[in-house]
């Protein structure tokens, strides 16, 4: 029998992400794991007020989602113990810009978004952010047929509870087609 555990929000794991926005001029990167897919082109992310990355989407209007792979692991985990506001974190690894021309992104990590902010809603605690994709960068390395290939991106999630990182899991079935026997 089930019971009750409150108001627990157990939508976890969630992709660790390396945002990036230019702050004065310079890179600036955060990790965060509280985004998601509201579109096709569509992100959204929600931020605590009192990162300092937010100050640069705001001012910019611009922002990057840097898909990290397992090998970087530790840099991810580094980026956001520390505030851009004390360290410059863009001296871990090679930086490189886009269409967009101030949105920082990683060169080291395996997928590469620059977007162009759209919209901010300003909740009581958060700032939810929320861009339209311009473009999306990815080494031929981890694609298979033209298309982004998981289990060569090996991408890995964040699990809010425990707190802990995990890895992605095997294939379990095809999406749109194993339910079909239901129909």
């Amino acid at each position: 029998m089930k019971k009750s555990i409150g108001a627990e929000n157990c939508l976890y794991p969630s992709p660790s992400v390396i945002v990036g926005a230019d702050i004065n001029g310079k890179a600036n990167y955060i990790t965060i794991a509280w985004i998601g897919i509201l579109g096709h082109k569509t992100i959204g992310m929600a931020m605590n007020k009192s990162h300092y990355t937010n100050q640069g989407i705001r001012e910019n209007k611009t922002f990057s989602v840097n898909i990290p792979s397992v090998n970087f692991l530790k840099e991810t985990d580094y980026i956001g113990m520390v505030s851009g506001k004390n360290i410059d974190k863009s001296k871990l690894f090679t930086n490189f810009y886009g269409s967009l021309k101030n949105a920082p992104m990683i060169e080291e990590c395996a997928i590469n978004m620059e977007c162009e902010l759209t919209e901010v809603v300003d909740s009581r605690t958060h700032d939810i952010f929320i861009g339209t994709i311009v473009q999306t960068y990815c080494e031929d390395k981890f694609m298979t047929n033209g298309k982004v290939d998981l289990t060569k991106v090996q991408p890995f999630f964040f699990s809010m509870y425990e707190p802990a990182y995990w890895s992605l899991g095997e294939r379990i079935g095809k999406a749109w087609s194993i339910g079909k026997e239901y129909l």
